[in-house]
């Protein structure tokens, strides 16, 4: 019986480990199947765009945020209290110089003119035949000066009357753009009451903004700016018109005054532009397209296309320094010299080391084509 309960367990062991055998066996063989896989797997192959480091002039420049001002801009306000007559104020309307944009009523200074006309021709006849009966000595000089007199004193009257009524008559000053108005026919109108304001147009525009004393003292009347606005779609020029005198003894800051030549994009008086102002001197500077660029918190860093032992193409990541960004371009301010290749389009997938793909840029495949059906 012993020998028996003794045999059993032994047994079972022998099939574990007869079992374990089997199992590592066929694990190590399935290994060596990948393994032997994945040594015949060709490398992937990264298709991109590859483009050189360009030489190109570049001014250093700072930033500054800019507030537009009309060149021609007002508060109409009535010169005279009276009731409207009539409104010509639709709001955001472009309205030409001379235009009647609210009439008050003149009722009475028209009656008023009518009696000093009438006083006016009555006078003036009354001066020529006193005049007349002069020559012949039947009425004194001072009967002919104060007729002539009363005669002044009603054409005097006839243009106050017309100033008034002008006065009443609210014309645009210059080609502008309405603001908001809220007047109405019927509406009585104190003197001085805010009817709209006028916003000049087609001529351009101002920009004041403020840099610090030294940039300042490097600008001059004449040097051109350049203005980032929602409005437009590209970065706008604009001239340096007049620098204030006066340095603020609080900020350090200097007033500037540019002017944006018309434009069907200009952007509206009171908007808030960027500034990008010029500072030192021009110099060469190393850029690639800002797509080439790969930003993190370890540094910006660019992928410079190398042939490796083989022939092929790799890309390797190489850190540089980014400086400012210029339109499509960004400058490398270190790390990067000019004509060395670095990826563009498809430098986002890319890691350290790997195989690359450099596509033909479409443009270039179009003109190949091109120039294969004029061959």
């Amino acid at each position: 019986m012993k020998s028996r309960q003794q045999i059993a367990p032994l047994a079972l062991l022998s099939v574990v480990v007869g079992f374990g055998v089997v199992l590592g066996a066929w694990k190590y063989g399935a290994i060596q199947e990948a393994e032997a896989a994945s040594a015949n797997q060709q490398e992937p192959v990264e298709s991109i765009t590859a483009v050189e480091a360009q030489q190109r002039e570049q001014r250093p420049s700072t930033t500054s945020v800019g507030t537009v001002l009309a060149l021609q801009s007002i508060s109409l306000r009535n010169e005279l209290p009276g009731t409207v007559s009539r409104v010509n104020l639709e709001s955001g309307e472009i309205v030409d110089a001379g235009t009647v944009l609210v009439a008050l009523d003149v009722s009475v200074e028209e009656a008023e003119l009518a009696a000093h006309r009438a006083e006016a021709g009555l006078a003036e006849t009354q001066y020529r035949r006193l005049s007349e009966l002069r020559k012949s000595g039947a009425v004194s000089q001072d009967e002919v000066d104060r007729a002539k007199a009363e005669r002044d004193v009603a054409l005097a009257g006839i243009r106050r009357t017309q100033a008034i009524i002008e006065r009443k008559t609210i014309r645009a000053p210059f080609r502008a753009r309405v603001g908001i108005a809220d007047v109405h026919p019927g509406q009585y109108l104190n003197q001085g009451t805010l009817l709209t304001t006028l916003q000049g147009v087609g001529t351009g525009v101002h920009v004041d903004f403020t840099v610090a004393q030294q940039v300042a003292e490097q600008l001059r009347e004449g040097d051109v700016v350049k203005i980032v606005s929602t409005a437009a779609d590209t970065p706008m020029e604009a001239t340096i018109v007049a620098l204030d005198a006066r340095v603020d003894p609080q900020t350090r800051n200097a007033m500037a005054r540019a002017r944006i030549e018309y434009s069907h994009r200009l952007p509206s008086p009171g908007a808030s532009v960027q500034v990008e102002v010029p500072v030192g001197p021009t110099r060469l500077a190393v850029t690639v397209p800002v797509s080439a660029l790969r930003r993190g918190p370890e540094g910006d860093r660019v992928y410079v296309i190398e042939q490796d032992e083989n022939g092929d193409s790799r890309a390797r990541m190489r850190r540089v320094q980014a400086g400012t960004v210029l339109g499509n371009e960004v400058v490398i301010e270190a790390g990067l010299s000019v004509g060395e290749q670095v990826a563009a389009t498809g430098a986002f997938k890319l890691q350290d080391s790997a195989l690359v793909s450099i596509a033909v840029p479409q443009v270039a495949q179009a003109g190949s084509a091109n120039n294969s059906r004029s061959n």
